[in-house]
């Protein structure tokens, strides 16, 4: 019996893995929420991380603007305390698979970032989010970078707009940034085949393929919930200044979850419909 243990489990994420994880007679599951480790205690990791053949890392400092000024404890987090879990998983012979973003990259690429491309990081949470990927790799662990979460344990901008479209005529959303809209279940399913299958350590990217905008998102989840799409109208970022600045193109590539022979992730708008159609919803 594999024993495997979710950090982070409390969050959106987490608490997705802990259901994909869930009834599997084969694994023993250990779940610790933020508030059962403290990723930031190296020797609480070690404890934590010991007597576990897996861990799969859900655990992160998610406020992107807090990042900015907060940059030392949001690193904290998303950076040292990864590297506790790195050099753990490495001293006890665990896997670790971390979970990323595309928040590494500047964003000004015109085509899908390859795993290999270089990073450059254009905000505080992506400067520790680098870090905490830089731990993993020198310990030979994987990382999954991944963008556009939504799902149904925690805020996000699927939710959002479900929200809002119950409250106001109209909504301006920005249509210049692109991305990858993925369902945070459908991450969670490739994060546990990842760490149980025999793939190759390194980095991979766990987005929905296709690529849209918020405004393209929001119009979606309207036509798809019953709503006017119409009610959408679509503005530039600079409407809606926010302490850290974000990447305006946020697109990834695949090609080495293909290589690996992995199970690719469906394409954005076909995870969508197939998250308001699920009781997960």
């Amino acid at each position: 019996m594999r024993r495997i243990l979710v950090t982070g489990a409390g969050g959106m994420l987490g608490q997705d893995l802990l259901g994909v994880l869930k009834g599997r007679p084969d694994l023993d599951v250990t779940p610790l929420a933020r508030a059962e480790l403290d990723v930031t205690d190296e020797a609480a990791v070690l404890a934590a991380v010991r007597g576990h053949d897996l861990v799969l890392n859900a655990a992160a400092w998610t406020d992107v603007d807090g990042a900015e000024a907060r940059e030392a404890e949001a690193t904290a987090v998303n950076g040292d305390g990864v590297a506790h879990l790195a050099r753990a998983a490495g001293a006890t012979g665990a896997r670790l698979v971390h979970v990323s973003t595309d928040y590494v990259f500047r964003g000004d690429a015109t085509s899908p970032y390859p795993e290999d491309a270089p990073t450059d990081p254009i905000n505080a949470y992506g400067r520790g989010k680098l870090a905490g990927e830089r731990a993993v790799l020198a310990a030979g662990g994987y990382v999954v970078r991944t963008a556009w979460l939504y799902g149904a344990h925690g805020p996000n901008f699927v939710a959002t707009m479900l929200r809002l479209a119950g409250e106001r005529e109209t909504l301006d959303v920005v249509d210049d940034q692109r991305g990858q809209p993925t369902w945070s279940w459908a991450l969670a399913e490739r994060l546990v085949e990842l760490g149980l299958a025999d793939a190759p350590p390194g980095v991979y990217h766990g987005t929905a393929s296709g690529e849209t905008t918020w405004y393209g998102l929001a119009r979606a989840v309207f036509a798809r919930a019953g709503h006017d799409p119409d009610r959408v109208r679509p503005t530039t970022s600079d409407r809606f200044v926010r302490p850290a600045p974000r990447p305006a193109y946020s697109v990834l590539g695949h090609d080495r979850w293909a290589l690996a022979g992995m199970t690719p992730m469906e394409d954005w708008e076909t995870m969508l419909s197939a998250y308001l159609r699920s009781p997960r919803a």
